[in-house]
């Protein structure tokens, strides 16, 4: 199971329901945490998560309001005295996570890796045995990306087609899902024939950009598509000036893509109800919901 913690939905200007962009990904003992804006490890506080827990934080792009966090956070953590390694991912990371920590004066208790994201599109920028972080470039005005978070596909037993040879439960099953052929009772089974990939989870994380086509191969097929929904088309030049999606920008990209679930989120200060937006992006894609900080998801 994966989890989404909406710790900041609002856009440029945080208002007093919305803080700057961040959410959290956790699976199992992993806690991602995407983009980083100002307040963050408050509202982690908030929340009842630990700092401590988060092990990568992937940046979309440098505007304040998606990572004016980062050096409270880094800050804290030393504090804490974190001893385990935190990995900061996006582009220009070395240089600017580099300024951020000789600007401050703190005593730094940990290692702050940095791994600055500059790939051709799209590309695998982090993965384990059990998940893979993908990013592809997104038109913005500083360099920016979306991310794809996947589960590892895991191998499962054919029930049925095992039933023919009267297995139901014995180790070498285990063979079988490791993806090695075996033989029982003299007979050869095939680990293509008697086993299926069962697909992991697959989450998308979409702001501040202009719709681009490349982004419908990118989602397709997502569980989750959490996306930007900056403004409403009562504002579409607004979105077109400053590179941002509709509303309706995000449904139509869900709709296409054939994601399963849309979350709407960084929201601009000028709807205090963001209901509007909702509706907007409902009559295009029906299973659109709107976050709201603090909001917890299971996918």
């Amino acid at each position: 199971m994966v989890e989404i913690t909406f710790l900041g939905t609002s856009s440029m200007f945080p208002t007093r329901q919305r803080n700057h962009a961040a959410m959290l990904l956790r699976r199992e003992g992993d806690y991602l945490l995407f983009d980083c804006g100002e307040g963050t490890q408050r509202q982690l506080r908030i929340a009842g998560i630990s700092p401590y827990k988060i092990d990568h934080i992937f940046i979309t792009h440098w505007h304040g309001d998606h990572s004016l966090g980062i050096g409270g956070i880094i800050q804290s953590l030393s504090a804490s005295r974190r001893e385990h390694d935190l990995k900061i991912l996006g582009p220009e990371v070395k240089r600017r996570v580099g300024h951020i920590t000789e600007t401050y004066v703190f005593h730094k208790t940990y290692n702050v890796v940095c791994k600055d994201i500059d790939v051709p599109d799209p590309a695998v920028v982090e993965e384990t045995r059990d998940w893979t972080v993908r990013a592809i470039n997104v038109r913005h005005g500083p360099k920016c990306l979306a991310y794809s978070f996947e589960e590892t596909g895991t191998r499962k037993i054919n029930v049925d087609y095992m039933a023919k040879f009267g297995l139901k439960q014995h180790p070498i099953l285990g063979r079988l899902q490791r993806g090695e052929d075996i033989v029982w009772k003299g007979k050869v089974i095939k680990a293509e024939d008697a086993t299926f990939i069962k697909a992991g989870k697959k989450i998308v994380y979409i702001t501040d950009t202009e719709f681009d086509r490349a982004l419908v191969g990118f989602s397709e097929g997502a569980d989750l598509l959490v996306c930007e929904a900056t403004y409403g088309e009562d504002k579409k030049h607004m979105a077109e000036e400053r590179t941002h999606f509709t509303a309706s920008d995000a449904a139509t990209l869900a709709s296409k893509a054939g994601v399963k679930k849309l979350i709407l989120t960084h929201f601009s200060q000028r709807y205090p109800s963001v209901k509007p937006l909702v509706e907007e992006a409902k009559s295009i894609f029906k299973n659109t919901t709107a976050a709201e900080d603090f909001m917890v998801v299971k996918v």
